[in-house]
């Protein structure tokens, strides 16, 4: 038996016999690149603190990741399955490792953004190239419970991110959470090059490149109006990228339409499994990320749990989203997609209502629930959301296919944390200006209305005044706190009504149990053919 596996799994006459292996190798993968967007989470407030960030910097510090990861998605995974799915799984980490680095090291604002563009390009390498790999690694009776536990793994990595970093912020400066990734990444590299075997499109043809970059512009440019535009005002920036997104989209779209060879077929869009699951993913992670997003600021800045406190408290998310992988693999093959997916959504939407309970008294055991909900509901609804849209696309396009799915989910969360973060910021500006505007001096006002954690940094200044400084300072970081408690639930019900229209649309959507795309036909008949040999694997 060879050390390292030489055969394509194309060219492979039974099952790739360390499948199980490999999966434990992109499982890996896919893990460090959702952790370096939920470790941020709790690592943001060292960063403000050492580094002087503004919101404006802060947002980019986190968007830096985004806007890349988001954008080239769909080109590099057809760029793997033309020349090797292996290949730029190894690429892509190596791409990782090395922003991470960078990120662990520099002290300036504009070298963490930097860094984390790299990361960013890094992880939009990776994520398609997990996803496609699985898919050609497993037979088709294995898939969906193999895409159970890569969509286990993401719902996992949202808690385990801000736990590792706030365990390693307990005693390490806030580099630390970039370098965590190094070693994970270089044992995901050695993982891939020993258990993953090499596997590319057969017959594949000339890449779209027109249409690649016609995608990467339209979808670069949503990502940065979205983040800055509400955050930041619609200044000539956002309302040029906004306008580029709109005129790229189209562009993309009737390009692709005359494309012999298209980089996707928009066309897939018109069938309801493929169209109605790319909303449920879009949708529900616009929802989880962004309320898990202020939550985390609630437990931290209100509540005062530290870095490695707000972790732990995560962790119930993760055991909840393992209890709904666990029935999501009895119950979708007997129910189908159609009512386990819109099952979850409407759990995840209840998760988001309850938040509109938060309130200045509020304790952990109010976001418990929520969280538990939004756990459970993303083990329920990703993986069938993902099987489907896996199976609308044909072997020699998996990476293209695994570049949408991860696409509608990161460009979900990129809408999440800046729509409902820019609603949050707000509903919270407006609400403390009415409680104590007047009573700052104008500088201290501004500082105390960007953030809660501006507001909570003024309050200890005017502690500090021998003359009722401490009184005066108790009523500001009241006003502060009950000001993020009403922000949270002003959002929390903007963010739960729109949820409840996508949760609509998406269960009108999709088809019943009986409808499938024709790669979910030729795939069911591939299936059952293999249920019926015996294979020793």
């Amino acid at each position: 038996m060879p050390l390292f596996p030489n055969t394509p799994v194309e060219k492979m006459t039974e099952p790739y016999h360390r499948r199980w292996w490999a999966l434990l190798v992109l499982c890996l993968s896919l893990l460090i690149v959702v952790m370096a967007n939920t470790s941020l989470i709790v690592a943001a407030p060292d960063m403000t603190k050492d580094l002087g960030l503004s919101s404006s910097d802060l947002q980019w510090v986190i968007d830096g990741y985004t806007v890349p990861y988001a954008a080239l998605m769909l080109v590099l995974g057809a760029i793997g399955d033309k020349y090797s799915r292996r290949g730029a799984l190894v690429l892509g980490l190596l791409i990782f490792a090395g922003g991470s680095v960078m990120g662990g090291l520099v002290d300036a604002t504009n070298l963490v953004i930097t860094a984390r563009a790299i990361m960013g390009v890094g992880a939009a390498v990776v994520m398609p190239a997990t996803l496609s790999l699985l898919v050609a690694i497993f037979p088709r009776a294995e898939r969906a419970k193999a895409i159970t536990a890569w969509s286990a793994t993401s719902g996992l990595a949202i808690a385990a991110g801000p736990l590792a970093a706030g365990w390693l912020l307990e005693n390490h400066a806030w580099g630390s959470t970039f370098l965590m990734n190094v070693p994970v990444a270089v044992l995901g590299v050695v993982g891939a090059l020993l258990l993953v075997p090499p596997s590319k499109a057969e017959g594949m043809g000339r890449i779209d490149y027109v249409g690649g970059l016609l995608s990467i512009a339209s979808v670069g440019s949503l990502v940065y109006a979205t983040i800055e535009g509400p955050h930041f005002g619609w200044g000539v920036g956002p309302i040029t990228a906004a306008v580029v997104a709109g005129v790229g989209l189209l562009a993309f779209v009737a390009w692709e339409l005359k494309h012999p060879n298209p980089m996707l077929d928009v066309r897939k869009f018109t069938e309801r499994p493929f169209g109605g699951s790319m909303m449920a993913v879009l949708f529900f992670f616009f929802g989880t990320f962004g309320s898990i997003y202020y939550s985390t600021q609630f437990l931290q800045f209100v509540l005062g749990y530290d870095a490695l406190e707000t972790g732990i408290r995560l962790l119930p998310l993760a055991g909840a989203v393992f209890v709904g992988s666990a029935v999501t693999g009895k119950l979708a093959p007997k129910l189908g997609v159609k009512i386990v997916v819109g099952t979850g959504m409407v759990i995840g939407t209840a998760g988001v209502f309850l938040l509109t309970q938060i309130e200045t008294g509020s304790t952990y055991t109010d976001f418990l629930t929520p969280l538990l909900l939004l756990g459970f509901a993303i083990g329920l609804s990703l993986a069938p959301a993902t099987d489907t849209i896996m199976g609308s696309f044909p072997e020699d396009e998996l990476g293209v296919g695994g570049g949408a799915n991860d696409t509608a989910l990161e460009l979900g969360c990129a809408l999440g944390i800046a729509i409902l973060g820019s609603l949050l910021a707000t509903s919270y500006k407006d609400k403390l200006t009415d409680m104590v505007g007047g009573h700052l001096p104008a500088d201290a006002m501004d500082v105390a209305k960007d953030s809660v954690g501006g507001g909570i940094a003024v309050a200890e200044q005017v502690s500090k005044n021998p003359q009722g400084g401490a009184e005066q300072a108790q009523t500001l970081l009241g006003a502060v706190h009950e000001s993020f408690a009403h922000a949270i639930a002003h959002t929390s019900l903007i963010g739960g009504i729109i949820m409840a229209a996508g949760t609509l649309i998406v269960i009108a959507v999709l088809p019943g149990r009986g409808h499938t795309t024709k790669h979910g036909e030729a795939d069911a008949a591939a299936a059952t053919a293999e249920q019926t040999e015996t294979v020793d694997v």
